[in-house]
């Protein structure tokens, strides 16, 4: 990879509020960063620009963080994208189906500080590369 590319990351998250806080908090961190609102404009975004990671929110309006994800996952040319899901369902039937469908991490927005999902978000893109 480039040494001088940020990383691109994308935030598919509907409530404005959280989507710029982490938006934010990734640019401090030199991370090129784009929010989509629903995972409908998450998915017209992707077929022009690759991020290099996506933050996906499982509950939102048009397109749920489930289906966003197995749309990815159908892609062969964003199947490889870590998915990191950024959610507060907590509840382990939906952490399962979330793994069950690709996602590299699970992520339940209540336990986290932006930093620590910045941190998060460097693992995972370290352990995929």
């Amino acid at each position: 990879m480039d040494q001088n590319r940020k990383t691109k990351v994308l935030i598919i998250e509907d409530d404005s509020y959280i989507s710029e806080m982490y938006r934010i908090k990734f640019e401090s961190e030199n991370f090129e960063t784009v929010v989509k609102n629903d995972g409908v404009e998450g998915i017209k975004f992707m077929e022009k620009n690759i991020p290099d990671i996506i933050l996906l929110d499982i509950v939102m309006p048009k397109m749920d963080g489930f289906s966003v994800l197995k749309t990815i996952k159908k892609n062969p040319k964003l199947d490889k994208i870590p998915v990191i899901l950024l959610t507060n369902l907590s509840q382990k039937e939906n952490i399962e189906r979330g793994f069950d469908l690709g996602a590299s991490s699970y992520i339940i927005k209540a336990h986290f500080t932006p930093s620590e999902v910045v941190e998060k978000i460097k693992e995972v893109l370290k352990n995929e590369a």
